[in-house]
């Protein structure tokens, strides 16, 4: 077993640039200003007026959009840190955060480097590598399975991809005639996400439950195991709601993971902040999945829990200063919800555009990496914001954190808001039985169907919708103003489930008549601001108008509308079998033999499109003959750009 390295010289920290972006550069920058430190953000053209560019002290261009050319190069990050006189860096999470050669190279520089040693990420790169280390060092695993050897008892399997992580390089395997082509899919992934196409194969575990454990080293030997969180609800792979502690667990099972982390830290002679992951079968046993030698996405949860700041602490470990013997007690409970820009009822599709409001009502805490007016791009990871709430117990914290949701005030591109309120009352979430990593996969077509109720709702704020429109419109305001005459107006709601609204009304001297609304009554109205009774129920609408995007907002959730022009344009129809980029993005690969003239089966993949660090398939609408593929791989597209026709 390694031994922790001799305790450092305390370093001077002064100045700290952060090689990141977004909502963790903004979370950094927080605590070193609360430090009295200078903060130095990187950036790509891209990302020239993000928040994060804002609020640093200094910022340094790095050329280019692609996080290939810009937050991926360490040789430019490093040159911007002794540019711009930082003699620390702190590298977030993502991009170069587990990076051992760039951790060398900062240190090199004569830089203080806020992570772990180089050899203690280095060890835990390799997920092959990691689990023979953790073997060697008496931590439960999975046994790993022999492609070539694997048989129909073993399935269903797991294929992962050895370097990186996010969900990318990894496929579940039903059917043993499957494998050897997702093994091809995930190393090619893989290899194009993180230039490495190594992959491995293990069983894949039904019913299992993600659980981590937080750790934190210093220099002097000592090791903090911060408790238990539960990440179980993700969507491909990708974790959406954490929570912590990791709730149902036997004290003997918490037990055994605490140990075990502490295990797997002091095998590497590890030191600042790092999460090491399990998989929690059904039956109660714990498996190493892998250990995150940086800070993770969900560490609020564990720092409202244990009333600590691990980036202060980060900070404090990489000055050399020794932690207390023993943390502080936790208290409480915390659940965070990412706010993604995307679709779950379109298949997580991302979405761009301009987000014009993000306001959380309540007494929750919100890490977000936009502000209002800023532009979501295809360039990076969809996700907005982090949303958490703490409460004494967690039925309150996650009633807290669902009510915050609820109200919140999203103006831009479709969020999975209602999805992230939804999943906190789900019946399963919220007496805590459902918690695995296949709650998704039971639960997402119900999660974002539109029920009756919801569809009566949303029908209510389209009226609204109109009668705004038609009051803000008129020429001097007022009721009197509003036209007597029927009106019409429609509207198309958003998502992939989205339905469209033909609202068709008239006000006159004894008010409101509106189809399919008898008996509503308006009380108020404004550009702004509708208030309408309905079956002796008063309702108030907020109504917000982007162009031809109308946002309604009411204290029982939130509408968003595309209001439709009364005469179409009938030359924006595509042609028959025309497979249009849902999203933008890059065209990274094409079916291998794919051309023009080839027969295609109905739901064979084409092509594969990635956006916001997703990869997305696109696939035959039915059988027929691919009679046109204008695109080739590496090419940029737009949202509506034909990628492929395929004929009858």
């Amino acid at each position: 077993m390694t031994t922790s390295p001799p305790a450092a010289t305390p370093a001077p920290l002064t100045c700290v640039l952060v090689a990141n972006r977004g909502e963790i550069a903004r979370r950094v920058f927080r605590t070193c200003r609360e430090a009295g430190l200078a903060t130095v953000a990187v950036h790509s053209d891209a990302d020239t007026r993000a928040p994060h560019v804002r609020e640093a002290d200094t910022a340094v261009r790095l050329p280019g959009d692609a996080p290939a050319d810009t937050y991926l190069r360490g040789d430019l990050v490093v040159k911007a840190a002794l540019d711009a006189g930082a003699d620390a860096v702190h590298p977030g999470y993502g991009f170069l955060s587990e990076n051992a050669a760039f951790a060398a190279a900062v240190t090199d520089a004569g830089l203080t480097w806020i992570g772990p040693p180089p050899a203690a990420i280095e060890a835990m790169a390799s997920k092959t590598r990691a689990k023979e280390l953790m073997a060697a060092a008496g931590v439960p695993l999975l046994a790993p399975v022999d492609p070539a050897l694997a048989t129909e008892a073993e399935l269903p399997l797991l294929v992962k991809a050895a370097a990186g992580g996010g969900g990318r390089g990894m496929r579940i395997v039903e059917q043993l005639d499957a494998l050897e082509g997702e093994l091809g899919a995930a190393r090619a992934e893989a290899a194009a996400a993180f230039g490495d196409g190594e992959v491995f194969v293990e069983p894949y575990v039904v019913g299992g439950r993600h659980v981590e454990v937080q750790i934190l080293a210093d220099a002097h030997g000592t090791v903090w195991t911060l408790g238990t969180r539960d990440c179980s609800l993700q969507r491909r792979h990708q974790k959406v709601i954490e929570e912590a502690p990791a709730p149902g667990l036997p004290d003997a099972l918490r037990h055994t993971l605490h140990e075990a982390a502490a295990q797997a830290a002091r095998a590497i002679g590890y030191r600042g902040a790092g999460t090491v992951e399990f998989l929690v079968s059904a039956d109660g046993r714990a498996h190493f999945l892998e250990m995150n030698t940086r800070l993770q996405v969900e560490h609020p949860v564990t720092e409202e829990i244990y009333r600590l700041d691990l980036v202060a602490l980060q900070l404090s470990v990489a000055r050399g200063e020794p932690l207390d013997a023993a943390p502080p007690q936790p208290r409480g409970h915390a659940v965070e919800a990412r706010l993604y820009a995307e679709d779950p009822a379109a298949g997580w599709q991302p979405q761009t555009g301009t987000l014009h409001r993000l306001s959380v009502p309540g007494a929750v805490r919100l890490d977000s990496g936009v502000t209002d007016g800023d532009t979501v791009t295809a360039h990076y990871d969809p996700m907005l914001a982090k949303v958490i709430a703490w409460a004494p117990t967690r039925t309150e914290a996650v009633r807290k954190l669902a009510h915050a949701l609820e109200r919140a005030r999203i103006h831009g591109p479709v969020t999975n808001r209602d999805l992230l309120v939804r999943s906190l009352r789900h019946p399963e979430f919220s007496a805590a039985t459902g918690l695995d990593t296949g709650f998704y996969e039971r639960h997402l077509a119900a999660l974002t169907t539109r029920d009756t109720a919801r569809a009566a709702r949303e029908r209510l704020a389209a009226l609204a919708a109109a009668l705004a429109d038609a009051h803000g419109r008129s020429r001097f305001g007022g009721f009197r103003n509003v036209p007597s005459q029927p009106q019409s107006k429609s509207y198309a709601g958003d998502g992939g489930d989205a339905a469209t609204h033909e609202i068709r009304y008239r006000i006159d001297r004894a008010g409101l008549h509106a189809d399919d609304f008898p008996g509503a009554r308006l009380l108020d109205l404004a550009a702004d601001r509708v208030v309408l009774e309905v079956d002796g129920l008063r309702r108030e609408f907020t109504v917000a108008r982007y162009g031809d995007r109308i946002h309604t907002d009411t204290a029982t959730g939130a509408h968003a509308f595309t209001a439709l022009p009364r005469f179409p344009d009938p030359t924006a129809r595509a042609e028959p079998g025309s497979l249009l980029a849902p999203m933008p993005g890059t065209v990274i690969r094409i079916a291998p033999g794919l051309a023009e003239g080839a027969a295609v089966e109905a739901g064979q993949p084409l092509l594969w499109l990635e956006a916001m660090k997703m990869e997305h398939k696109i696939t035959a609408p039915a059988a027929g003959t691919l009679a046109s593929l204008p695109v080739t791989a590496g090419a940029q597209v737009e949202v509506g750009t034909l990628l492929a026709v395929v004929a009858d």
